[in-house]
């Protein structure tokens, strides 16, 4: 999609299609034309509501209060409304909430991008958009007058935003036969290349060597062979060094605890964390962002056969403490395990952030639409949510305690991979994973669960059927904000 930037005012921009947005119910606004035939069909302005004039060109979406979340929405919803249509180009005024803030263009971008994702991948008829032109006038709805260059940064870092983000939905997408731990290697080393990143994968051998064994014990069953992908954004003078860890299952069948076949639909979204990595990785280069990023990436696939890790098993993880198996569908947190401890023996990280699609519980606990974020310290946890305020993204945090960490003793290894109780089950994960994080890292980690927004069968918000793109667009905002610190 193309971005103009211009300071002609909107009457005259040449353009095929007019989208205007109404504010609070404001019909009065000049920017609103057509007041009796919105009445007329009926518009009343409510948040997300769209009319499409097809005889005056003009598409009006409704906005309860001039604000990030609400334009991203807005934006978003009238761009799925156009999908099929033969408007080429498009224009728009802006709707600042502040002169010196430009955070509502980057918004509005990001809507363009999000609402305009389709996945047709697998369809024989493919989906067609012919709407590529998108010209944004800085005649603004309060009168701000408006500084052009750092509207135009806004609307470059909205650009790279939602493309990591629509880039991180394809490969979620993406079905387990098309896409396992090879493939996720491979799409590693491409952007490596592309953008400058230095990148290393180690394939079973060196994984053996480094005693990763609870991760291959995963990937035993599966005929596609495990990878652990590292990928590295290496500024010279960095203000932080960061690290993302994601859990890269390309297809969980929950092993010999197999799942129910109705469960197993859609486990192709078990590597969203993975693909969050991959997505936020892309920006991070593209942004040159003035912080050390490394993203971890465990690779394996979950599967059932005759050499089959098993409950009852026990298994020894890379930082030595030994795992009694009671489930084989509690196999994220395994490849976590083996993959945190890695990711601290290889980078002395300022933060450490790790992204999972690891519990139904966690969708329980909070809904469809929101990740749970944990840790023993504030502080990481705080810069996630101040991430996930700024990008539009919903968390929240759930703590720790004490008595839900005694669930998963063990009568015979140094822990249980599930808890003795059914409740509980977002946060015991997290404590768990929490067992393979060095005492001197405890207060710089954070666990966040993507398991509710990372993949949902129905649209919602800017988001469309399938994967969201979990995880990309609040780490993008915390890391840009350490990077400008």
């Amino acid at each position: 999609m193309n971005f103009e930037l211009t300071i002609s005012p909107i009457n005259e921009i040449d353009a095929t299609l007019e989208l205007i947005v109404v504010v609070n119910k404001n019909f009065k606004h000049k920017f609103v034309q057509d007041k009796k035939l919105l009445k007329k069909v009926g518009f009343s302005a409510g948040q997300d509501e769209i009319a499409l004039l097809i005889e005056k060109n003009r598409l009006y979406v409704g906005i309860d209060s001039i604000s990030g979340t609400n334009m991203r929405t807005a934006i978003a919803t009238a761009m799925r409304s156009l999908t099929s249509t033969k408007y080429k180009s498009l224009k728009i005024a802006s709707y600042m909430n502040h002169p010196k803030c430009t955070a509502i263009i980057r918004a509005m971008v990001e809507g363009f991008e999000l609402g305009a994702y389709y996945f047709d991948k697998y369809k024989t008829k493919k989906t067609k958009q012919n709407l590529q032109n998108i010209i944004i006038s800085l005649e603004d709805y309060s009168a701000f007058e408006l500084n052009i260059e750092k509207c135009t940064l806004a609307l470059a870092k909205g650009q790279i935003t939602a493309e990591a983000t629509n880039f991180t939905r394809d490969i979620v997408n993406t079905t387990p036969e098309d896409c396992y731990p090879k493939v996720l290697a491979n799409i590693a080393e491409n952007l490596a290349q592309e953008f400058n990143l230095n990148c290393k994968i180690l394939k079973p051998k060196q994984l053996r060597a480094e005693k990763m064994e609870t991760l291959l014990a995963v990937a035993r069953a599966s005929r596609h062979k495990p990878r652990v992908i590292h990928l590295t954004h290496k500024p010279k003078n960095p203000k932080a060094v960061i690290s993302l860890i994601g859990k890269g299952l390309t297809y969980d069948s929950g092993g010999l605890s197999l799942k129910p076949s109705n469960s197993m639909v859609g486990m192709k979204l078990d590597k969203s964390g993975a693909c969050a990595v991959l997505g936020i990785m892309k920006a991070v280069a593209q942004m040159n962002l003035d912080v050390e990023v490394h993203g971890f990436i465990g690779a394996v696939e979950n599967m059932i056969g005759g050499d089959a890790y098993k409950p009852d098993d026990v298994l020894v993880a890379k930082n030595g403490k030994t795992i009694e198996i009671r489930n084989t569908d509690a196999e994220g947190r395994l490849v976590l395990a083996d993959v945190l401890a890695y990711a601290q023996q290889e980078v002395n990280a300022d933060y450490i952030f790790d992204y999972a699609t690891l519990t139904g519980a966690s969708v329980v606990a909070v809904g469809h639409y929101t990740s749970s974020v944990m840790g023993n310290a504030n502080e990481p946890k705080d810069l996630i949510l101040r991430g996930a305020k700024l990008s539009g993204e919903l968390a929240t945090k759930l703590d720790f305690n004490p008595h839900l960490k005694k669930l998963l003793k063990s009568s015979i290894a140094d822990i249980s991979n599930i808890s003795s109780s059914p409740y509980g089950g977002a946060i015991t994960a997290g404590l768990f994973i929490d067992e393979f994080i060095e005492e001197k890292n405890k207060n710089k980690w954070a666990h966040i669960d993507i398991a509710g927004p990372a993949f949902v069968e129905h649209t919602w918000g800017e988001n469309p059927h399938g994967a969201s793109g979990a995880g990309v667009r609040m780490t993008l905002r915390m890391l840009e904000k350490l990077s400008n610190d």
